[in-house]
């Protein structure tokens, strides 16, 4: 079985669809993809379906949505499969466990890339870092699990995967950065910009490619307005880091000019 969430939801196994299609069922199951190959508690599933005010009937109608899904696991596995559904979504002590390999989950490539990509920058291997941090970004669709109604457990590992994707996207820009794909950056920098007004990392890999294209100008433009943005907003100065890249940007510092530590270390904060 191959579950994708990173975007809609989407499981099929040998080309049938194993999503389902009703909210809660929906909901059970993208949990239980989320952690497939651990047992997740019941508690935690009543809590991601109602809360911390489930229903006098909840363990019931839990047991019906997981009986729901099983369905159309029997479906999609038809007589290829010796054993029923209950194999595959299985109860177990306390709870229910999706036993699907986690390395067919989109959630589980993704990681697996940025592990590498982060891996192989710190070998010096840029080139290859660049690649695997794109191939990492590729597998989104979109916003993880959007077509799925996200309580409080699903919410949290959505939160955690979009803060992943954005780190790996520091990342990627930071390398190339260091190979001197600064021009080819300056569109994507600014859209990124634009869509994230108060990140600093974002903010200062736009400088730089900004400066290095031969665009200071602008470069300083770009600091001038992250901090109306920041005084306006939070009432708080840009840091001590961006203040520093600015008075380096006004005086003309070579060290800017050579892909290297005056880059911001993205790949080390945000893949730490």
């Amino acid at each position: 079985m191959q579950i994708n969430m990173l975007g809609p939801l989407v499981a099929h196994h040998n080309g049938t669809s194993v999503t389902p299609i009703a909210r809660k069922p929906r909901q059970v199951f993208s949990l239980l993809a989320l952690q497939a190959g651990t047992v997740v508690p019941v508690p935690a599933l009543m809590e991601e379906l109602w809360g911390t005010q489930p229903p006098a009937s909840a363990l019931t109608t839990l047991q019906t949505y997981i009986l729901q899904v099983r369905r159309g696991i029997t479906v999609a596995l038809g007589a290829s499969h010796n054993g029923p559904a209950k194999d595959v979504l299985r109860t177990c002590y306390g709870g229910y466990l999706l036993d699907v390999d986690p390395t067919h989950t989109d959630v589980y490539a993704f990681e697996r890339l940025a592990e590498e990509g982060k891996r192989a920058c710190e070998r010096g291997e840029l080139d290859l870092a660049s690649a695997r941090f794109r191939q990492a970004l590729d597998l989104w669709r979109g916003d993880a699990l959007v077509d799925v109604h996200a309580g409080m457990r699903i919410g949290m590992e959505v939160a955690r995967l979009e803060e992943s994707r954005l780190g790996v996207l520091e990342a990627r820009m930071e390398t190339d950065l260091r190979l001197g794909r600064h021009a080819g950056l300056l569109p994507e920098l600014s859209a990124l910009t634009a869509r994230h007004p108060m990140h600093e990392n974002l903010w200062a890999q736009f400088m730089i490619a900004l400066h290095r294209s031969g665009r200071t100008s602008q470069a300083l433009e770009a600091f001038i307005k992250l901090r109306k943005t920041l005084v306006n907003e939070l009432g708080v100065e840009p840091s001590a880091r961006l203040q520093h890249l600015q008075h380096a940007i006004l005086r003309a510092d070579p060290g800017i000019d050579r892909n290297g530590p005056e880059v911001p270390a993205a790949a080390s904060v945000a893949l730490a």
